[in-house]
Parts: C-alpha cells; sequence; structure tokens
C-alpha cells in the first residue's frame, strides 16, 4: 500500500505545474518554440520543363509548326513544278533521240545536263533556305521558353529549371517539379501581350 501511495504522491507532483499552466489565461500564454535537436535540411527547389510538350502546346510553338509546314509546303511544291518540267524535257529527248544526228545528241544532253544542275541547285537553295528559317525560328521559340523559366524560377524560388531529358537523377535533399504547364500558360500570355 505504501507503494500505491507514493505512485499517486508522484503523479500529483508531476502534475500540478501542469494543472497550473492550464489555468493560465490564453494572454499569459507565451508561445514556445519545440527544441530542435538537429536543423532541417534545406530541400531545394527543381524545375523540369517538357520542351516537345511546350512546342506542341504553346501558341508560339503552333505558330512555329504552322509557319514551317506552310514553308516546307511552298518550297516542296516548286520543287515538285521544276522536277516535272526536268521529267517532261527528258521524255521530249528521249522520243527525239533516235531521228537526231550525233551533234544534236550530243547537245540535247548538255542541255538536259545543264537543266539537272539547276534543278539541283535550287533543290539544295531551297532546302537551306528552310532549314536556316526553321533554325532561326526555332532558337526564337527556345529563347522565349528560357525567358519564361527564368522568370518563373525567380517568382516562384526555383533553384534551377532545366529540360526534362536531361533529369537523370535528383536526390532526396531536391524537390523536382514539373513546370511545364505554367511556362505553357506563360509563353500564350506574354504572346497575347505583344
Amino acid at each position: 500500500m505504501p507503494t500505491v501511495f507514493k505512485t499517486i504522491l508522484i503523479a500529483c507532483f508531476f502534475a500540478v505545474p501542469s494543472f497550473a499552466f492550464a489555468a493560465e489565461t490564453p494572454a499569459e500564454m507565451k508561445p514556445t518554440a519545440p527544441p530542435q535537436t538537429t536543423p532541417a535540411p534545406h530541400i531545394a527547389r527543381l524545375g523540369y520543363v517538357d520542351i516537345a510538350r511546350i512546342a506542341a502546346e504553346a501558341e508560339q510553338g503552333k505558330a512555329l509548326k504552322t509557319l514551317l509546314t506552310t514553308k516546307r509546303d511552298h518550297l516542296q511544291a516548286k520543287v515538285d513544278v521544276k522536277k516535272k518540267q526536268l521529267e517532261k524535257l527528258k521524255a521530249s529527248i528521249e522520243a527525239k533521240v533516235a531521228k537526231m544526228s550525233p551533234q544534236q545528241r550530243e547537245a540535247k544532253s548538255k542541255e538536259f545536263q545543264k537543266r539537272v544542275e539547276e534543278f539541283q541547285k535550287f533543290a539544295r537553295t531551297s532546302e537551306e533556305e528552310f532549314f536556316a528559317l526553321q533554325n532561326k525560328e526555332t532558337r526564337a521559340l527556345y529563347e522565349a521558353i528560357e525567358q519564361a523559366a527564368v522568370a518563373h524560377g525567380k517568382v516562384n524560388g526555383f533553384a534551377a529549371i532545366v529540360v526534362k531529358k536531361e533529369l537523370l537523377y535528383i536526390g532526396s535533399s531536391a524537390e523536382a517539379v514539373d513546370v511545364t504547364d505554367a511556362l505553357i500558360k506563360e509563353l500564350n500570355q506574354a504572346g497575347l501581350k505583344k
């Protein structure tokens, strides 16, 4: 029996300060921070973007795709017209070759070869023109994406924003967030302001 009494007495001893604390009014209470034994690790925020999705879904990307498709089709139509003209000339020469003298055959052969070279040069020039336009416009889109990423990263506290395909590993000390949708939205809003 003395041990039960001793246990009750010890419990009351510890409970009395708790009851006294509970009796204080909220105005008298002072908040105390819980003691921390180890500092919380800093979590870096890392954003990543899917460039292909931005190109496909952002208005600027859609406009670029339309521009390039239109330009490619226009140049391809010109190349096709010149190719058909060359094929007609070839068929015409082949139909008359049996009746030509050796000098006429040689002259027609040189004329046809010259036309083939002109066609090849035109095709190369058209291809170079298309790729130059594609490079210029793609670079402009990438720069717009980069500007949107910088602005979004600064406003939202990201340590870095990278291209998704370049993200191979992310440790537990960093938080990875897909910011593709946010950048698409920012690019579309920037496009409306222009």
